[in-house]
């Protein structure tokens, strides 16, 4: 074990956080669920998610069996839909071919859907207890910063130097401590901004600091300007109040979740009505809700709701598969598009 290991471990043991939901009862699969739910997203708000999860699926078995939508419905607000489905994937794949269990090497578990290098390096350490590297975002700038690795993470080899780098420091002994420490060091004093630096137990040795590089490591990716995209989304509702959604297709935004119905412009908004057999006399009201702003890591969403109150329901839009009429007020368990999480929220108030 190296220095770098030994000052890390020894500020874990009485720095580190000790008391997360996932260092109790640490199983595979427990620390599976985490490492997906905290890719790109902090702790504190993966808490709460992960402790519901949890108490609705308990282990991989549930998982598998569990529908789609309730899977998604505990995901909403969390955001970048796409974990949960790879997490319901690959737990159908663990029961079907690895008898519920997950794989105890690197090569069957990024086999998985949604499982990356640093993932499976995570669940080896952390679970199986194995000398497994992980990198991560919080791992990446301690060690960018610790040498002052130049370059941006995101090039094939400046990330396979940073990979070098994050296995000759990873110990064969507390393995797992050792990772969950990297990660909080990360978290609460290598922070990206504003770093505790005198807190820091490698600060004697690290090199960005005695440059006076740390606020520039890691590098990052030139930022360019994100595209704007703009839609209508179509609040229709009865006079009891239901609104209707629809079920967006797998791939693409918001995949599988149940979204408001959408129009690109006035004139096919009229032409959605017409196909919904909406007759001027079924409207009671039509009005324009102000538009907000929806932000994708590749592009905005300007989101412009339109409110339509409805007299009776169209016959062409009786419930379906993809189509139904949903209770604000008695909510089912679905898996919900933020805008129209947001939306439902006020709908009762501002619209």
């Amino acid at each position: 074990m190296d220095k770098f290991a030994r000052d890390l471990l020894a500020w874990f043991d009485h720095s580190g956080r000790h008391d997360l939901p996932w260092q109790h009862n640490t199983s595979p699969y427990r620390v599976w669920v985490s490492e997906i739910m905290l890719q790109q997203t902090q702790v504190n708000t993966v808490i709460p998610y992960y402790l519901r999860f949890m108490a609705s699926f308990p282990d991989v078995s549930h998982l598998a069996a569990a529908d789609e939508d309730r899977v998604l419905h505990h995901w909403t607000g969390l955001g970048y839909y796409a974990r949960a489905r790879n997490l319901q994937a690959t737990a159908k794949i663990l029961m079907q071919d690895f008898n519920g269990e997950l794989p105890s090497t690197t090569t069957e578990l990024v086999a998985l859907p949604g499982i990356g290098r640093s993932t499976a390096g995570a669940i080896l350490a952390i679970a199986m207890h194995q000398p497994a590297a992980i990198l991560d975002g919080n791992v990446r700038r301690v060690l960018a910063r610790f040498h002052q690795l130049e370059g941006w993470p995101g090039k094939a080899a400046v990330l396979k130097e940073f990979w070098r780098t994050a296995e000759e420091h990873t110990p064969g002994t507390r393995t797992a401590d050792y990772t969950q420490a990297i990660m909080d060091l990360g978290a609460t004093i290598c922070t990206r901004n504003n770093p505790a630096c005198d807190a820091c137990p490698l600060c004697v040795k690290c090199l960005a600091l005695k440059n006076g590089a740390v606020a520039e490591l890691p590098q990052r990716k030139q930022k360019r300007q994100l595209p704007v995209k703009a839609v209508q989304m179509l609040i229709f509702e009865l006079p009891t109040g239901e609104v209707q959604l629809e079920k967006r297709p797998p791939q693409g935004v918001w995949g599988s979740l149940w979204s408001f119905p959408e129009a690109e412009n006035e004139q096919t908004l009229k032409l959605k009505l017409d196909k919904m057999g909406a007759s001027r006399d079924q409207i009671e009201t039509a009005k324009l809700i102000p538009p907000f702003r929806h932000t994708f890591s590749h592009f905005h969403l300007d989101i412009h709701p339109v409110h339509v109150k409805l007299v009776t329901q169209p016959d062409a839009i009786g419930e379906s598969e993809r189509s139904i009429w949903y209770d604000p007020g008695n909510p089912a368990e679905l898996g919900l598009a933020a805008p129209v999480k947001r939306l439902l929220k006020t709908l009762r108030g501002t619209l």
